[in-house]
């Protein structure tokens, strides 16, 4: 198997996990947020943040302990510190989306509000892909040591090297 392709594989199976761990996430926040909108009064968006707050523990869970099991649990303080700094601003980006829709546009009906919270919580996976999986559960030292190895032989193999059955002069 070439060095690209399990790279690849690598890459959808991570995307796969994620997805599953964020699509699990989604749900609990979509219901969150209608369970809040409706046993309160709360307004429109505080809801959807504590849905999103609700979905950022959950996730964190799952990220951990199942899509980057593997990888460095060293600094688990800062790994925190960067999972919650990077998900605050997704929380931002995603309730930011719901709040345009909400007060900008008057889109407020509780089939918009879903609507729009979905679309935020899609917008703002893409900076959560991205950020925490290059900033937050940063692969082991020794797993990026060997990715740039097996790059570099993809792109210069090997010598072979004469067997004891060859003639070497």
């Amino acid at each position: 198997m070439e060095p690209r392709s399990s790279g690849l594989q690598r890459l959808v199976r991570e995307v796969a996990k994620f997805g599953a761990v964020g699509g699990a996430g989604v749900l609990v926040n979509l219901g969150v947020f209608n369970l809040v909108r409706h046993v309160s009064d709360l307004p429109v968006v505080r809801a959807s943040i504590i849905a999103t707050i609700v979905a950022i523990v959950f996730n964190y869970v799952g990220f951990r302990y199942w899509t980057y099991r593997d990888r460095d649990k060293s600094g688990r303080t800062k790994e925190l510190t960067l999972f919650l700094l990077f998900s605050a601003i997704g929380l931002v980006i995603e309730n930011g989306v719901l709040f345009l829709a909400t007060y900008g546009f008057g889109w407020d009906s509780p089939l918009q509000s879903n609507i729009f919270k979905f679309v935020g919580i899609g917008v703002a996976t893409l900076f959560r892909f991205w950020s925490y999986r290059t900033w937050v559960f940063r692969a082991l030292p020794a797993a990026r040591e060997a990715e740039s190895i097996l790059a570099a032989e993809a792109h210069h193999p090997a010598p072979k090297k004469p067997t004891s059955k060859q003639h070497v002069p």
